[in-house]
């Protein structure tokens, strides 16, 4: 007996470990996907903001903080820093607040199932579209001699030799490119809000309205703070993934007319693949992943906070 008790720990202790180390045999592979895929290229462009001009150099040699002290005192940059957080910032206010008021429209009583199913289908046509269909397509619809210009002289508020240039203008670019990204990606919060709105339970609303309540009280007081922990989470991805945008801008303006367009995602890959100054591209991209890992912490924040 006293011979076999040892025995019987180690199998005991064998059998604790096999069983803590099982689960993670089987994050294993994905975890190494994770690492070649993700992780060594975030720390290998790292080491590229760190050096002289990378690829285009033989040996390139350390030169520390050099580039990231070029890209923050360069002017494009400061141009694209304004224009990425209006663009990025005015997209996701609207996003909200349409994507909110199609949710509501949708979860609304007084519409049948057959007029809300043909409503989900026309609201959500803009999430089916990619990136590159979308810029197509209004590019077209912009065009100076496109249909929303012919439809302004119709009703006469331009005339036929005075169309406007909505993607060449440096006062209109920028407007009409955050528009497009309004336009392609409300039906993201709209579907999200939607199935947060049909969770809310009814008789939250009829104690309400018992109370007195009217409508705009119930939506202040039931339906916001009840949508809430949807609202901040679907707001802090949307603005990440924004301010990442990078098809729609160079499909439609290119970052033009005169960087009046120009985002960090252009900034970042004229740089690389324009000016072949791979090590400086690096460098924006760091700047934009440092940004994108503050929101990251807050939401990450947020959503244990809602748990």
């Amino acid at each position: 007996m006293e011979e076999s008790n040892p025995r019987s720990f180690e199998n005991h202790t064998l059998q604790l470990v096999t069983k803590a180390v099982t689960p993670y045999s089987y994050l294993l592979p994905t975890l190494i996907l994770i690492a070649i895929l993700s992780i060594l290229p975030i720390v290998e462009v790292i080491r590229y903001s760190l050096l002289d001009n990378v690829i285009m150099t033989k040996n390139p040699v350390f030169v520390g903080l050099a580039n990231y002290i070029t890209i923050l005192t360069d002017p494009v940059f400061h141009q694209a820093v304004i224009n990425t957080l209006f663009f990025t910032i005015m997209s996701v206010i609207f996003h909200l607040i349409i994507g909110m008021a199609f949710a509501t429209l949708l979860n609304a009583k007084v519409l049948s199932s057959f007029t809300k199913s043909i409503f989900r289908a026309v609201y959500i046509l803009p999430w089916v579209f990619t990136a590159t269909i979308i810029a197509i397509l209004w590019r077209l619809l912009l065009d100076p001699s496109g249909i929303i210009n012919y439809f302004l002289t119709v009703v006469h508020i331009e005339s036929i030799g005075n169309q406007i240039p909505w993607l060449g203008s440096i006062n209109l670019a920028l407007p009409a490119v955050t528009f497009i990204n309004i336009w392609s990606g409300y039906p993201f919060y709209m579907v999200s809000l939607l199935a947060g709105l049909q969770g809310i339970p009814n008789e939250l609303y009829e104690a309400a309205t018992i109370d007195g309540a009217g409508g705009l009280q119930s939506f202040r007081y039931i339906t916001i703070p009840q949508l809430r922990p949807i609202i901040l989470s679907i707001a802090m991805l949307d603005f990440v993934w924004t301010m990442q945008q990078f098809a729609l801008i160079w499909m439609t303006t290119g970052g033009g007319p005169i960087h009046v367009t120009e985002m960090l995602s252009t900034y970042t890959y004229k740089l690389a693949f324009s000016s072949y100054q791979f090590s400086a591209a690096s460098t924006s991209a760091v700047i934009v992943l440092i940004i994108s890992i503050f929101v990251v912490v807050f939401y990450v924040r947020n959503q244990k906070a809602s748990v």
